[in-house]
């Protein structure tokens, strides 16, 4: 934690040094000594603390300075760091200046020169100041502050990035938190530019893209290598696990995301059937520990990366990146997984991002807070989804088309969504149309038996319905079923161009599409399980496929 300030000036640079050296003495192990001989420089550094969110605990200034009095000084300093506690210097002569000044700039103390011994003249008075204001400071946060809108789908996309990259970040609503609107007047940021993301340099960014804001964390997103034994696409809990293994044998691997590691197990609050955690884990605390294997065995990770394109030339694979940037790889893993289909109800793309949400509600939650939240869809991510808002919203609505849970959820969620007051299921129920001005505010509900319509009052909606493989974005030509899913293995055998175009003895690999080299592994491989479980267990055998596919290559 940072240490707060204390920040001195005097234009004499000798009793500077003299109150700056008395100062570290006394609370340097507490707090941190600046010291400047310019007042016009002590406010102009102001700003950058305020953007770094430092903490300024005591100024003390000295009165008669040429470029401005001490009180003056003061005044201006105090309208950044109101709560900092002001102590003036001032000869015997400027006494009756410095009381005037605890009237006119709520000066908190004067201090007469010289102050030896300061044991007895400066130190005591600097306890009484600093005590009381101990007593009454709540330490801030440190780290990234992201000010915006609540129901900017734009705020939403960046806190959803940060979030599921594990990044620390304080939420300011410029509507409702004072600290929002100073940092905006302080920074001469205009409304149109937000949401503006603060960093603990005291840089910010306006209205960034996920690269910027990757980029300005730390996170890579260029390759530094000029070939790679395998690449992996997605860094669901299939390609986090193939990562693993492949850094762990050797291979020279590279793991491409386009957002944040775990996929929509990454968004889950809690995951209570996975092998090795009785009490159940977060999909977040699941992929912080992916990712630390991933990075121990020196797997290069790229994100936030997306891939365009994937070409082939001389069995080496091509791959084609978001930014225009190529990298050559020797083989493939296709883990990009599945995403939640589109709600089909009225006006739904006109409120997402503020209050329609897929997935998203670690995220959201405390938006909710004391609220009627609906969730869409009956699988264990809507359970899971139900179970952690349940914590903020005054209710909880699932809305079903089927009569009951029991086919879809796994029954230890539904024994805990039954044992929970505030949530209530919706059966045989869809939303059909959504309303609102700025943001979501209703929801219509129609009963599919019944045909009766009813509007109700909503914070917020969070779709997790379907799995629609993340299959679009490829150009080359990878068999699929019908449903977008890519198939591998003996069942590319039933389709006519996969005998036309598979020229090799062997038959493919279980995990290897109709393209040599090339894998597809968890929930976007057709015939999958959609368990976290098993999408780990397949990369198990796709970095063996890989293995046995560089041999013979």
């Amino acid at each position: 934690m940072k240490k707060p300030i204390i920040l001195a000036v005097d234009d004499d640079p000798q009793v500077l040094r003299a109150v700056a050296r008395d100062l570290r003495n006394q609370y340097g192990k507490e707090y941190r000594i600046i010291s400047t001989t310019s007042a016009n420089e002590a406010l102009a550094s102001l700003t950058e603390l305020k953007n770094k969110n430092e903490t300024i605990a005591l100024f003390l200034s000295d009165q008669r300075m040429p470029e401005m009095l001490g009180v003056q000084f003061l005044q201006q300093a105090k309208e950044l760091f109101p709560q900092a506690k002001r102590i003036l210097l001032t000869a015997y002569s400027d006494t009756e200046a410095a009381i005037r000044a605890i009237n006119e700039v709520q000066l908190d103390y004067y201090l007469m020169k010289p102050w030896d011994p300061p044991e007895e003249k400066l130190f005591p008075a600097l306890n009484d100041q600093l005590e009381e204001w101990q007593s009454k400071h709540i330490p801030v946060f440190h780290g990234i502050r992201m000010v915006g809108y609540q129901w900017s789908p734009r705020s939403h996309q960046i806190k959803d990035f940060l979030s599921g990259n594990l990044i620390p970040y304080q939420w300011l609503d410029i509507e409702s938190d004072v600290s929002a609107s100073e940092l905006i007047l302080l920074n001469k940021i205009e409304t149109k530019d937000l949401p503006a993301v603060f960093f603990e340099d005291g840089s910010f960014l306006l209205n960034p893209d996920l690269a910027a804001v990757g980029e300005k964390t730390g996170m890579q997103s260029k390759a530094s290598k000029t070939m790679y034994d395998v690449t992996i696409i997605g860094a669901g809990p299939a390609g986090l696990a193939a990562a693993v293994y492949g850094g762990s044998e050797g291979l020279n691997t590279a793991l491409i995301e386009k957002r944040a590691p775990g996929g929509q197990a990454g968004t889950s609050s809690r995951i209570e059937n996975y092998l090795g955690f009785p009490n159940g884990l977060s999909g977040a605390e699941l992929s912080r520990r992916a990712i630390s294997q991933v990075t121990r065995f020196g797997v290069e990770f790229l994100s936030p990366q997306e891939v365009v394109d994937i070409t082939i030339k001389d069995n080496y694979k091509i791959i084609t990146l978001r930014d225009g940037s190529v990298l050559n790889t020797r083989s493939v893993i296709i883990t990009t997984g599945v995403d939640y289909r589109a709600l089909e109800a009225t006006d739904v793309e006109k409120f997402t991002g503020a209050g329609i949400y897929y997935g998203a509600s670690t995220t959201e939650a405390q938006a909710c807070r004391n609220q009627d939240v609906y969730i869409v869809g009956g699988g264990n991510s809507a359970g899971q989804s139900a179970m952690y808002l349940s914590n903020f919203a005054a209710r909880v609505f699932i809305v079903i088309r089927k009569k009951d849970l029991s086919s879809t959820m796994s029954q230890y969620l539904i024994d805990q969504i039954n044992g929970t007051n505030n949530i209530h299921l919706v059966p045989e129920t869809i939303v059909g149309q959504v309303l609102g001005n700025e943001k979501l505010e209703e929801i219509c509900l129609e009963n599919i038996v019944t045909k009766a319509r009813q509007q109700a009052k909503a914070a917020a909606l969070f779709i997790f319905i379907g799995a629609k493989p993340i299959t679009d974005w490829i150009k080359l030509d990878i068999i699929k079923d019908d449903k977008g899913f890519i198939e591998t293995g003996r069942d590319l055998l039933k389709y006519e161009a996969f005998k036309k175009s598979w020229k090799l003895q062997r038959e493919p690999f279980l995990l290897e599409t109709c393209n040599p080299g090339i894998f597809a592994a968890g929930d976007v491989r057709a015939g999958a399980m959609n368990r976290v479980a098993s999408a780990v267990g397949e990369r198990a055998m796709a970095i063996k496929f890989v293995h046995e596919y560089l041999a013979e290559n």
